[in-house]
């Protein structure tokens, strides 16, 4: 009964002691920085996972390897940091301001995904790629928790997502839905890997995060 209610998904990104009380701060406490930093390493560590699963990305990377694949002069690694840049330019029109969380989220996950990937095993067995998808996007969700609760900037797709909601008034959930599916399609037309990890966590990658955000409310509250 407590683990459930531990793992109940949070509604909300709760504020904890590690977050900053200002997105915008550029002297954050240590601490924070330290959460927001390994938080985003283990996010890349996840996306890594998945990749090297080889049974299907997340839809912004199946683009970033649709993109990699198709210039044949970068590795996914530095095609998802160009893609992180590009998408940081459509900021501009919706007038996003991005904080210190913001850039780090675009050098440390990119640069996560460039080391770690030619180093992860490749499998080639189905029943251990589903594993090694699965783990890969518990990673993503911890670490998805780590830098939102840091509170220094949401991550450059995150931004674009919340200020076209913003800016449009459409709901969130259909703004990153025809988001998601776009660039998904645009991957998938790039030559970028679809497949049962891709659905896998389009599905759970939401309940992932909620209960992650859920148990960094228990620590808070645990520890405050």
């Amino acid at each position: 009964m407590r683990l459930a209610e531990t793992l109940r998904p949070a509604k909300k990104v709760p504020t904890v002691w590690w977050s900053s009380p200002n997105p915008m701060s550029l002297k954050p406490n240590r601490s924070t920085m330290v959460i927001l930093i390994v938080g985003e390493f283990i996010f890349g560590l996840g996306d890594s996972l998945l990749i090297a699963a080889g049974v299907g990305n997340t839809p912004w990377t199946v683009l970033a390897e649709g993109i990699a694949d198709t210039a044949e002069v970068w590795t996914i690694g530095e095609a998802t940091f160009l893609v992180s840049i590009a998408v940081m330019f459509l900021w501009i029109p919706i007038k996003e301001t991005p904080g210190i969380g913001t850039i780090l989220n675009i050098i440390i996950i990119a640069l996560t995904i460039h080391v770690m990937v030619p180093i992860l095993p490749q499998s080639e067995n189905f029943l251990v790629s589903i594993l090694m998808a699965s783990s890969g996007i518990v990673l993503v969700g911890i670490g998805s928790t780590m830098y939102l609760t840091a509170n220094l900037g949401p991550g450059p797709r995150d931004g674009w997502m919340t200020g076209l909601q913003r800016a449009t008034g459409v709901p969130i959930g259909r703004v990153r839905i025809t988001i998601e599916s776009s660039v998904l399609v645009i991957g998938i037309l790039l030559g970028g890997t679809f497949g049962i990890g891709t659905i896998l966590f389009a599905v759970t990658i939401g309940p992932v995060v909620a209960s992650c955000l859920s148990i960094a409310s228990r620590i808070d509250s645990t520890t405050g």
